[in-house]
């Protein structure tokens, strides 16, 4: 009797070893969560991402929700439901996902807010790009554009066009760009002739090219029908930049060169870039965020998150903030924020040199 029981105790060690083995190799699971298809910088976030996370051995679930919050929502579920054990979430609606998250943190799934921000505690990590820095550097290039600082007693009309209002992001980056131009709208130096300058008034629902277009039809119409020149139109992205490209286009009779920017790198962008009808985007490596994705929630699991020291190691610049964000008001997430580049037809090769594009014959990109 002793022997058989000394055998079973040997039997449940071994098995029991052999247990927590399994689960040290087991294979992780990652659900990633974009917000559309019918953008095509987040196809490229999402493919990167997916391709990022299985050559590191992982399980990778990848879905798109077509800008519908409901769905997202009922994709995260179903996630959950899949067992997956880290979430990497890009919110098409921050507050359409609070339910899912309390739902995520109760099963202990930790949650990266991918790109932009998600205002629910479940969050554990956001990685993104220095989003304010985005808008500076749109400001920055019209006012070296311009030569703002010795305009004299000249003045030049602008318009702004921000992004969707259910976005984190839009936030930033609008503001980042008003702050910049702001000195040069209150001395007069600058002038917004629809007086359209708060956030709302400028915001264009889920990004769409045909709102931004619809938008800007209307106000050319409205203030420019006159004759009023139009210097600049300062867009917050790719996609409000092509609907505003194509209004000045149709509707604006001057033909005096307009500075029109931009940001993400869009393939039909960047075309209008080369045919002056954009003047530069704001280019945010893709790449590298999924890299720095990858490197973060690998951290996570072996259970070494040194933030500063992680940053240090992704071999791009990257900052460790845990002071800029919060998830609500007063509970800071440690961030990992990227920086973005300026490109304008002067450095289209940059784009080349990274590795993302390459140049067709008739001198326009093509995404890789």
């Amino acid at each position: 009797m002793k022997k058989f029981v000394s055998l079973f105790l040997a039997l449940v060690m071994v098995l029991s070893m052999f247990a927590v083995a399994t689960a040290e190799t087991e294979t992780k699971k990652v659900g990633i969560s974009m917000p559309t298809q019918s953008l095509e910088r987040w196809n490229r976030d999402g493919s990167y991402l997916k391709e990022e996370f299985e050559k590191a051995g992982f399980e990778a679930v990848l879905t798109y929700s077509d800008n519908d919050a409901g769905r997202q929502v009922n994709d995260i579920q179903n996630m959950l439901a899949d067992g997956v054990d880290v979430l990497v979430i890009s919110a098409i609606d921050d507050g359409a996902l609070n339910t899912v998250m309390d739902e995520a943190a109760e099963l202990g799934v930790p949650v990266v807010a991918y790109d932009r921000l998600i205002s629910n505690d479940a969050v554990s990590y956001y990685v993104s790009f220095d989003n304010y820095t985005v808008g500076v550097l749109q400001g920055q290039y019209v006012e070296t554009a311009l030569d703002l600082a010795n305009a004299g007693d000249k003045v030049y009309n602008i318009e702004f066009t921000a992004g969707d209002p259910a976005d984190t992001n839009a936030t930033y980056f609008f503001n980042g760009a008003f702050d910049t131009l702001k000195p040069y709208i209150d001395a007069g130096t600058l002038n917004v002739v629809s007086g359209q300058t708060e956030f709302q008034q400028v915001a264009t629902a889920q990004w769409n090219t045909d709102n931004a277009l619809n938008r800007a039809q209307t106000v050319l119409s409205s203030f420019y029908a006159d004759g009023t020149v139009l210097d600049v139109w300062l867009c917050s992205n790719d996609s409000t930049a092509l609907g505003v490209a194509q209004a000045i286009e149709s509707d604006y009779a001057g033909t005096n060169p307009i500075i029109v920017t931009g940001q993400d790198g869009d393939v039909a962008n960047l075309a209008n870039i080369v045919d002056g009808k954009q003047t530069m985007t704001v280019y945010k490596n893709v790449a590298d965020e999924a890299v720095v994705t990858l490197s973060l929630v690998q951290a996570m699991f072996a259970g070494d998150v040194d933030g500063a020291a992680l940053a240090a190691s992704f071999g791009v610049p990257c900052a460790y903030d845990t002071e800029s964000y919060e998830t609500t008001p007063g509970n800071k997430v440690e961030s990992f924020l990227l920086v973005p580049t300026t490109v304008t037809k002067d450095n289209l090769q940059y784009l080349v040199d990274i590795g993302l594009y390459e140049m067709g014959e008739d001198g326009y990109l093509l995404a890789k």
